[in-house]
């Protein structure tokens, strides 16, 4: 029963976590008193990237994978599964917590060139796009 609970446990704080910020963007708390400008262009050619994990991924994911593996075994078999659950939860959480992306580059409507890096859309070449910026940093890529 117990390590039915924790199974149970560990994948709805997976799920949830995952659905956080679904197709939202999200920005800084300190960008509500900055003032932002766009740029507006057209994508001119498109590459897929992987954007890696911060750590935070491999992190939640040993913790998970320890919790779980203290469930099993005894003696020394209980500190093993500890121990094996624990890598495996951070292989497993690093790689959860990559996210695919695009690589764009846009010709701007001023004349200038410019690659950004978009993830949570799907852009087309020749699709015009709006990039807001903050301070120099790229705050999103915008459908336009």
């Amino acid at each position: 029963m117990r390590r039915l609970l924790a199974v149970i446990l560990s994948v709805t704080l997976l799920t949830l976590g995952a659905c956080a910020s679904s197709g939202v963007s999200e920005i800084s708390p300190g960008s509500t008193a900055y003032l932002m400008h766009y740029e507006d262009g057209r994508i001119t050619g498109i590459k897929p990237v992987v954007i890696r994990d911060t750590g935070t991924g491999g992190f939640l994911g040993a913790i998970t994978g320890a919790v779980l593996g203290s469930t099993m075994g005894r003696g020394r078999g209980n500190t093993l599964a500890t121990l094996g659950g624990g890598l495996l939860g951070a292989y497993a959480g690093n790689e959860i917590g990559k996210a695919n992306a695009q690589e764009l580059m846009v010709d701007l409507n001023n004349g200038d060139s410019v690659v950004v890096i978009a993830k949570g859309k799907k852009f087309a070449l020749g699709q015009h796009v709006r990039i807001v910026l903050e301070n120099g940093n790229v705050v999103s890529v915008e459908h336009n």
